[in-house]
């Protein structure tokens, strides 16, 4: 597992936030995947329109194939084994945005290149990354079927766009 493949710097939290990372999958899931699209106020939609322009055409290697229904609000790599979706609500589990914990065994938080996640495994098998101290709540998710692969270059990839289209601040 090598973090630094692209010399971008990880800060986990818990020493356990770079062991879920590693061990984070995706799975690939039908082309045809209906996404629930969030629905942000306006401030928050216009970082996300900002963001969707700013989003790389590859991420970890995958190329971007949107799911249905189109929106900028929502973007996917690999047939959506990376969904991402920008303007989400604040997820319950993160108790502050600065601090993202809760004491849940499943729920991590840290940050990668400059970035604060909430890192949550599912039940499904897939793990969900949530920024924290940014304007807006961007979720990335990464599917089961990919676990046992490096899952950090997935947020090393996407953090540019979010650095540039997503300013710092608390959402809510």
């Amino acid at each position: 597992m090598n973090f630094f493949r692209h010399r971008h710097r990880i800060h986990p939290g818990p020493p356990a936030l770079a062991l879920l990372i590693a061990t984070a999958g995706c799975s690939s899931s039908d082309d045809n995947a209906s996404l629930a699209v969030p629905s942000p106020d306006a401030k928050v939609t216009t970082m996300c329109r900002n963001l969707d322009e700013a989003l790389p055409r590859t991420v970890d290697g995958l190329d971007r194939g949107d799911p249905r229904p189109r929106s900028a609000l929502t973007a996917a790599w690999g047939s959506s084994a990376i969904i991402l979706r920008c303007g989400v609500e604040r997820p319950p589990k993160m108790v502050d945005p600065k601090v993202p914990t809760g004491g849940d065994p499943d729920a991590v938080a840290g940050k990668v290149d400059g970035i604060g996640w909430l890192m949550e495994k599912r039940d499904d098998g897939s793990y969900r990354f949530t920024t924290s101290s940014r304007l807006a709540y961007v979720e990335v998710t990464v599917s089961k079927e990919r676990a046992g692969q490096d899952s950090s270059p997935v947020l090393i990839d996407l953090t540019p766009a979010i650095k540039k289209a997503v300013p710092e601040g608390i959402a809510d």
